[in-house]
């Protein structure tokens, strides 16, 4: 440590809210300036925003260097000009008044104070270590998130698991991309999202699963409006959200039943033969067994499982068929289930059995959820050992461990537990420590009375985060001060897979560090600095991940810089060496060979499974969940800062209800209710709507409340959360 503290000295004067003067006695890459490079001569700079997948590219107006205000890039390619309320207040957020400002650690009395960063990292290493000495390497695990950079991202798990022997790590993408992470892999031979966004103007049919597109992400929506096809838009979602009330089509199925009805639209599409032979036989393995298994899913079964008339299930695959260019689009309401890797994955089998895959205006493609999720799934090494390798193939960790120029016994051979088997982990009293970053768990975590209790199982708690006011951070032991969008450099991947760069115009407030200078403090500190000597700043990380990527489904090799990043308006991968026009769409299967060995794709099935939850007689509705408004983000820690937001969505925790299911216990619209299910009790205000099914509510996730209600159920093979049912019951509050 001692090594560690000469040079930590210089790093702390180099934190991003000292003066110029002071800026100048640090060595390249950790203090950066404050003025960004590429600045265009009318005096902006164009980022890509950091709200949620679509990554948008924002021009920042800048007044002597510093942000000043900002506006919807016209030329770049993801959105045309185009921004969602989130977008243009992306600036506000930086100026909140519970901003985290210096490092604080709990006393033995309880209360939290300020202290020195060289306290804080002494905290966090002798504590951390400790846990280790007394219980075991395992003992302590992170969770981590989707909206840091990627640079950051892959920084963290290189650390802790090359450098600080943590063994579990997983990211708070676990909630939002498992589910699609597994489906491609297994189907797709990787997890490679095949869509580009022109596709949404391209097809004739667009099937919209689980997608509430215009709220969620209005600006493909807006992709949506601008196709000269005038396509058949369908949407397959319990409720009538804004944009199944907007659809050519809406299936209202029952919660859940999304299997049956894939079965069920595949079994016509067969029966018919309505399928492409020849791509099947000659791109695929395993659809016999597939024809066989859903071949036993009459229309008349699925309808009763479902909920869907006979007619409308002919009448789907009757679209399909017709269709010449049909693209499947999905996002939460199938990811986030019981069984959600084999629904994603019958959305794929019907885009393979009908040949709508590598094609303009075609594919299963799935919707990222935060900025910079498909960067976790690549490089945060979780799920992946760095580049999309696998942790078992000692031929990939022989690769990583020469690019990084580390010891290979230093890379672990699996890549350790999910987020809910962590937390089983401080459950069972086996994890002791416990580093979040840039996540609000206690918020967010399905059933948020059970985590809460994990809070007394933890030894030490350190919370990483741009506000020192989250729930999850006025419960840690030591609060580290991270800088949040626009106050640092890096790159996002979004959901087309475009790569881009996100931008300094800003000054964190007080000492508060980007989360890449916290982490090269920390190397300095646990006596591991020397293994990270290559990770000088983020741009030379960068360097670090095209270089890993080499070969890989996601190559990046080609990619100079970050200037030319910015140059092109994001590249999306695949760009290995060698490749020139950067402007291309990169649709991905247009050869139709996929990433298994022998270069093709697999279909995948499985029986239903009851849910995990039903209805009974003292929980009789089935509570669903969701995005509220397109002015809300996850758990409101950012858009709650934005008075502008904030007036676009109510203040308080609402619950959707069906006319019927409110008259049968005298509710009234605006009347205060009572929610309960079997893990906690709410209150809330009825918004009475007939786009609710009979014995169905929904209340968005947005709010801190909505998770002491849900079911703590899981999908066995992505470990994602089934936050989409739970059984409760309302009634009017006395």
């Amino acid at each position: 440590m001692k090594m560690g503290l000469r040079r930590a000295g210089a790093f702390l004067r180099e934190r991003e809210g000292r003066h110029s003067e002071e800026l100048k006695l640090a060595p390249s890459g950790f203090g950066l300036a404050m003025v960004p490079t590429r600045i265009t001569p009318d005096g902006t700079v164009t980022a890509t925003c950091g709200y949620c997948s679509v990554g948008c590219g924002l021009k920042i107006h800048l007044r002597q260097g510093e942000a000043i205000n900002l506006s919807p890039a016209r030329d770049y390619p993801v959105n045309l000009g185009m921004a969602c309320p989130k977008g243009w207040e992306s600036l506000t957020p930086l100026k909140a008044r519970d901003r985290a400002v210096a490092p604080l650690l709990r006393e033995g009395s309880g209360a939290l104070r300020r202290v020195s960063w060289d306290q804080a990292m002494r905290a966090l290493v002798t504590r951390f270590k400790g846990i280790q000495e007394r219980h075991g390497k395992a003992a302590v695990a992170f969770l981590s998130t989707g909206q840091i950079v990627t640079e950051e991202m892959a920084f963290l798990g290189a650390l802790a698991k090359f450098g600080m022997g943590i063994l579990h790590g997983d990211g708070n993408t676990r909630q939002c991309m498992a589910t699609t992470v597994v489906a491609y892999k297994e189907s797709l031979g990787f997890d490679a999202p095949p869509l580009a966004y022109k596709d949404l103007e391209e097809s004739d049919v667009i099937f919209l699963w689980g997608s509430n597109l215009c709220t969620a992400h209005p600006i493909l929506w807006e992709r949506v409006v601008m196709n000269r096809h005038k396509p058949t838009v369908v949407v397959v979602d319990p409720r009538k959200t804004e944009t199944a009330s907007a659809a050519s089509v809406h299936v209202a199925l029952r919660p859940k039943s999304d299997l049956y009805l894939l079965y069920g639209i595949a079994n016509v599409l067969i029966r018919n033969d309505w399928i492409d032979h020849a791509f099947i036989a000659e791109r695929s393995v395993g659809f016999e067994a597939f024809r066989e298994h859903v071949l036993q899913y009459s229309p008349e079964w699925v309808s009763e499982h479902t909920g869907v008339p006979v007619k409308d299930i002919r009448a789907l695959a009757s679209i399909i068929h017709r269709g010449k260019r049909v693209s499947f689009w999905w996002t939460m309401g199938v990811n986030q289930g019981h069984q959600a890797v084999r629904t994603a994955q019958g959305i794929i089998d019907l885009a393979l059995m009908t040949g709508n895959i590598g094609r303009p205006g075609t594919g299963p493609n799935s919707i990222t959820g935060q900025c910079n999720a498909m960067g976790s799934r690549l490089f945060s090494n979780t799920t992946n050992l760095l580049g999309g390798h696998d942790f078992a193939r000692q031929e990939h960790r022989h690769k990583v461990a020469r690019v990084l120029g580390i010891d290979e016994g230093r890379i672990p051979r699996d890549p350790g537990l999910a987020y809910d088997q962590v937390l089983d982990e401080v459950r069972a009293g086996r994890i002791k420590g416990l580093w979040i970053i840039g996540t609000n768990p206690v918020h967010s975590w399905i059933d948020r009375g059970g985590i809460e209790e994990l809070r007394r199982k933890l030894e030490f708690l350190v919370v990483q985060d741009m506000y020192a006011g989250t729930d999850t951070a006025r419960i840690a032991d030591l609060v580290l001060p991270a800088a949040g969008w626009g106050e640092k450099e890096g790159t996002f991947i979004n959901s087309e897979r475009r790569i881009s760069t996100c931008k300094k115009v800003a000054r964190a407030p007080g000492e508060a560090l980007a989360d890449f200078s916290i982490f090269r403090l920390v190397a300095e500190y646990w006596g591991v600095a020397d293994l990270f000597q290559k990770w000088s700043s983020p741009e030379s990380v960068f360097q670090l991940l095209k270089e890993l990527s080499k070969g890989q489904p996601c190559d990046l090799s080609g990619i100079q810089d970050y200037a030319m990043l910015d140059e092109k308006g994001g590249i999306q991968w695949p760009f290995p060496e060698g490749e020139e026009n950067a402007e291309k769409e990169r649709r991905l299967f247009e050869d139709h060979r996929f990433f298994h060995e022998d270069g093709r794709a697999r279909f995948f099935f499985e029986e239903p499974r009851p849910v995990p939850e039903p209805t009974s007689g003292d929980y009789p509705l089935v509570l669903m969940t969701g995005r509220g408004s397109s002015s809300q983000w996850h758990t409101q820690t950012r858009t709650n800062k934005s008075a502008v937001l904030r007036k676009l969505y109510p203040d308080d925790v609402y619950v959707e209800m069906n006319p019927d299911d409110a008259a049968a216990r005298g509710v009234e619209d605006g009347a205060t209710v009572t929610i309960w299910s079997r893990r906690g009790k709410i209150q809330a205000r009825a918004l009475i709507t007939s786009s609710m099914q009979p014995g169905h509510v929904f209340i968005p996730m947005h709010y801190e409340e909505t998770n002491e209600l849900t079911c703590p159920a899981f999908d066995p093979l992505s470990r994602q959360p089934a936050y989409k049912m739970s059984a409760v019951q309302v009634q009017r509050s006395t």
